[in-house]
């Protein structure tokens, strides 16, 4: 099997190199590569970049702006992003309504939200979890009853990411419960400006504002904003999860990150010598090297089946567990490779970077414990590792 690049696809990789080495800002290149905490117009600013360039939408039909790239040359886009420490674009809007609203929307849904998502100017967010369904997501009780021409909502959604900067949400609601529970449950798109919304910032444990719960009284949703067809919401919910379980794999971004490991690794004395020459700690780089090798042929001939419309739950499934196991571990060595230097934690350093004050250790010990306890999450939203077995189990062994 002949697993070099084509000719073609060279002199893409090379032009993907080309562009990012004038394009990708300096400062983003390195705020990702320190840790330092990202803010939405960092986000916006790349992302209108690719956008001006028409990169912006790798995965989306060209007749709705999408670059009409093959898979080997998405990959590599995001194999050159991750070597040059790009930051990840935003996923709610460009990867995971905007699939959901070119398959189930009307026309009129997308000839209004779509342009807005391309163009990042509507911030996006996802209503999904509930205080009381979480990995249940199908208990979820959030109200939407039907008054004709309009939705009446009640209810609370949490760890809504971004929920604070977000123009509009996707959330499912409940407008029945005469069904199972899966039937009774609608996808209903929400203007976060609309009267009735309050939200409330979660502090997470490395003291950032990141995620919220957004509560919702009596607000009123017109019935256009309703996807596909009432009751059944989860058929499409589920079609999204795909698209997040399959993004949150993020081989490249793994990859950058071992890299990295090594380099600081090569620096910390261990005995006398590199910690990265120990041999029981070079033994663990290589195991989840391993690991990660594996799951990147895994979502190389996943992302061939997606384009060919053939993506099934047990591979997305699939890839978020091995994905997420593996960027724990890395965190896990990143912080044993700093020994206590990587334990004090900085607030301000986090958010800004170091500035006027002294950096205590090694300048990149500063922001791996935040990350490290951050990371904990990746095992838990999109779907609990534990859920997604129990996907397996059923969907491949017939459990």
């Amino acid at each position: 099997m002949d697993l070099d690049y084509t000719s073609e696809e060279k002199a893409f990789q090379q032009e993907v190199r080309t562009f990012l080495k004038n394009n990708y800002p300096k400062n983003l290149q390195d705020k990702v590569a320190k840790g330092v905490a990202l803010k939405k117009e960092d986000y916006v600013l790349w992302q209108k970049i690719l956008y001006d360039k028409g990169w912006i939408a790798p995965s989306w039909p060209v007749e709705y702006g999408g670059t009409g790239w093959t898979p080997t040359q998405k990959y590599i886009f995001e194999e050159e992003c991750g070597v040059v420490n790009c930051l990840r674009l935003t996923s709610f809007g460009l990867v995971m309504i905007a699939p959901i609203l070119i398959k189930y929307g009307s026309e009129e849904q997308k000839q209004k939200y779509l342009p807005d998502i391309l163009s990042s100017d509507t911030w996006w967010a996802q209503g999904y979890s509930e205080p009381n369904a979480g990995s249940d997501l199908a208990s979820l009780q959030t109200r939407a009853e039907n008054r004709g021409d309009h939705y009446i909502i009640n209810g609370s959604k949490t760890w809504t990411t971004h929920g604070h900067y977000a123009d509009m949400m996707f959330a499912l609601v409940r407008t029945s419960k005469e069904d199972k529970k899966q039937k009774g449950i609608s996808f209903l798109l929400i203007d976060m400006t609309s009267p009735g919304i309050s939200i409330e910032p979660i502090i997470t444990i490395d003291g950032l504002h990141v995620v919220n719960q957004i509560f919702l009284d009596n607000v009123k949703v017109p019935v256009e904003n309703l996807v596909g067809v009432e009751g059944e919401g989860w058929v499409i919910a589920k079609n999204l999860l795909q698209h997040e379980r399959t993004n949150i794999a993020q081989v490249p971004r793994s990859k950058k990150q071992i890299e990295r490991l090594k380099l600081l690794s090569a620096k910390e004395m261990h005995n006398g010598k590199p910690l990265l020459e120990d041999s029981f700690f070079s033994a663990k780089i290589a195991a989840v090297e391993i690991e990660l090798l594996a799951l990147e042929m895994t979502c190389l001939r996943t992302l061939s089946k997606i384009s060919a419309g053939a993506a099934s739950d047990s591979i997305s499934s699939l890839l978020k567990i091995k994905g997420t196991e593996v960027q724990q571990k890395i965190t896990a060595l990143l912080m044993e490779a700093m020994g206590y230097f990587s334990l004090p934690y900085f607030k301000d350093v986090l958010i800004d970077g170091w500035q006027d004050e002294v950096p205590v250790g090694p300048e990149e010990a500063a922001c791996l414990a935040p990350h490290y306890f951050d990371w904990r999450k990746t095992s838990i939203y999109g779907g609990s590792n534990e859920i997604q077995k129990n996907i397996i189990a059923k969907a491949v062994l017939g459990l």
